[in-house]
């Protein structure tokens, strides 16, 4: 591991001023001391934010939106009973991400900005662009499972590995940010970047911008009784999303009156079609509905021949959360969240 300089800041205007370019922000370290060591990520500074305990709180505003530090961690979120029952769908990916022990360290902004899982950019004597500008990418050419089926590019088709960052684009939250100039909000649409011609810029985050916050409107919650996250993978726990889907729709006398769909792992973002969305205002809930609604929101994968398989299984995904979602929440959250073998009525409590 190379040598580097470790600080530990109490503010953050300390935090900020001790930014320098090769500098790295460290949360949790679930994602960047594993890059670390192994030679994917060799920051110069590395600037602890576990000693700011401004980052560390979740805060429900008086109307109804909730602000999320950046430091809180994805078990505390998960478990937080207010949380829970007016954004179910999010608790629910994030207690089917990783493991126990992970989920108790790592935290909301360094989930927002794990670095893919694509195994080439984690192989130092791959070519990849996203790790090295230029250097190619061994992956498209590969038999690698977890690539893109949507939004790639010649130069990457790496994928984002994000369980809780997909429902989030389903409510279309907000991303705090803080840097020398200034406070501004990101909206979600917008974080995450498509590689084009450029995959080692991989968020709207500008150097020395630091996530303070996580903000849900009070809108985002008018979904809590139709919202399901559903996650398929290899194996039901400490694994990633082979595809995954969060579903929410908001019913009026068993009428979809507005839908929401954002799918995982197909993309270098969680990917959102609101063309697919349109498809369910008005109409009552039934298979053949989800199942076209899910063809609309994979219109234009492709994948190699070896990979077909991947984009039928993308839109059976989307079309299973979504009668997941019309059939209502859980009154309490499965005891395998997110998964497509567990009991769907919530038999244990997870607060």
């Amino acid at each position: 591991m190379k040598q580097f300089d470790y600080v530990q800041p109490k503010t953050m205007d300390e935090a900020l001023a001790s930014w320098e370019p090769g500098a790295a922000w460290l949360g949790g370290g679930t994602n960047l001391v594993d890059l670390m060591k192994l030679g994917v990520a060799q920051p110069q500074r590395v600037i602890d934010l576990t000693r700011i305990s401004d980052l560390g709180k979740i805060t429900f505003q008086l109307d109804g939106s909730v602000r999320i530090g950046a430091m809180v961690s994805n078990a505390a979120l998960a478990r937080h009973a207010g949380f829970a029952q007016h954004f179910p769908m999010v608790a629910e990916a994030l207690l089917s991400g990783a493991s126990g022990q992970l989920r108790n360290m790592a935290t909301v902004a360094g989930n927002l900005m794990q670095r893919t899982r694509c195994a080439y950019f984690q192989e130092e004597t791959a070519a990849c662009n996203r790790r090295t500008p230029g250097a190619g990418c061994d992956a498209r050419d590969s038999d690698e499972e977890m690539r893109a089926l949507l939004g790639a590019s010649p130069a990457c088709v790496a994928t984002n590995p994000s369980d809780f960052c997909v429902p989030l684009a389903a409510l279309e939250a907000q991303v705090e940010v803080r840097g020398v100039n200034g406070t501004r909000q990101i909206p979600f649409s917008e974080f995450h970047l498509l590689p084009g011609d450029h995959p080692e810029r991989e968020t709207a985050v500008e150097e020395g911008e630091l996530i303070v916050a996580l903000h849900l409107s009070a809108e985002a919650a008018r979904f809590a009784g139709h919202a399901r996250y559903l996650k398929v993978r290899d194996r039901t726990s400490f694994a990633f999303a082979t595809t995954a889907a969060a579903a929410a729709l908001r019913m009026e006398e068993g009428i979809i009156a507005e839908g929401r769909l954002a799918l995982g792992a197909v993309a270098a973002k969680p990917w959102r079609v609101a063309e697919s969305e349109a498809l369910l205002v008005g109409q009552a809930p039934d298979a053949a509905l989800f199942a076209r609604v899910a063809e609309a929101a994979m219109a234009g994968a492709e994948a190699p021949a070896h990979l077909e398989w991947k984009i039928d299984l993308a839109r059976r995904t989307a079309a299973r959360a979504l009668a997941m979602a019309a059939a209502g929440t859980p009154a309490q959250m499965p005891a395998l969240p997110a998964s497509p073998f567990g009991q769907q009525n919530g038999d244990l409590a997870h607060v």
